[in-house]
C-alpha cells in the first residue's frame, strides 16, 4: 500500500501545535498539505483524533467526500467537496485541542485517507467505527502527529 505524505506549515511531525489552533485559541483548523494520492482515489477522508483523552479516543475532526485532486487546505479552510461531521464537542467541523489542564502533552493524529469510492459514516460514529470503515477501504493513507498541552 502506497503512503500519502501529510504535512503542515504550522507544526512539524511530533512537535507542538500552536495555541491558535486550540479550542481556547482561535479554534481554526491548521493548514495541511498532502501528496502521493493514488490516481484511482475517488475521495479523501480527513481525521484528527486524540487517543490520550481521559474518556477514550476523542474525535476532533472528521471530513469525508474531499476532492481527491485537492492538495491540501489553508488554515480554517473547509475541505473542497467535503462533508464535515460532528466532532466530539458536538459541533460540526473542527474542534481544536483542549486536553485537561496539567496533563502531559496529548498526541493529535491527523490522518488523510485515499478511498476507492464514497464512504458512509454516521455523524455519531465513534473513533473505532470510523477506523473500521476507513482502515478497511483505504487505498493509501498518511499521518501527521501534533502535540498540545495546556
Amino acid at each position: 500500500m502506497a503512503g500519502i505524505e501529510l504535512e503542515s506549515t504550522a507544526f512539524n511531525d511530533h512537535a507542538m501545535i500552536p495555541g491558535r489552533y486550540a479550542k481556547r485559541g482561535d479554534n481554526v483548523s491548521p493548514p495541511l498539505t498532502w501528496s502521493g494520492v493514488p490516481d484511482e482515489a475517488v475521495e479523501l477522508a480527513l481525521v484528527c483524533e486524540d487517543p490520550d483523552a481521559p474518556s477514550g479516543t476523542f474525535m476532533h475532526w472528521l471530513v469525508t467526500g474531499i476532492d481527491p485532486r485537492s492538495q491540501g487546505l489553508d488554515a480554517d479552510e473547509k475541505p473542497p467537496g467535503g462533508h464535515q461531521h460532528t466532532n466530539g464537542f458536538g459541533e460540526p467541523g473542527w474542534g481544536g485541542p483542549q486536553p485537561p489542564a496539567g496533563d502531559q502533552a496529548h498526541r493529535y493524529f491527523f490522518r488523510v485517507y485515499a478511498l476507492p469510492g464514497p464512504v458512509s459514516i454516521p455523524d455519531e460514529a465513534t473513533a473505532e467505527d470510523v477506523h473500521n470503515v476507513l482502515d478497511r477501504q483505504q487505498l493509501a493513507s498518511g499521518t501527521l502527529v501534533g502535540l498540545y498541552q495546556r
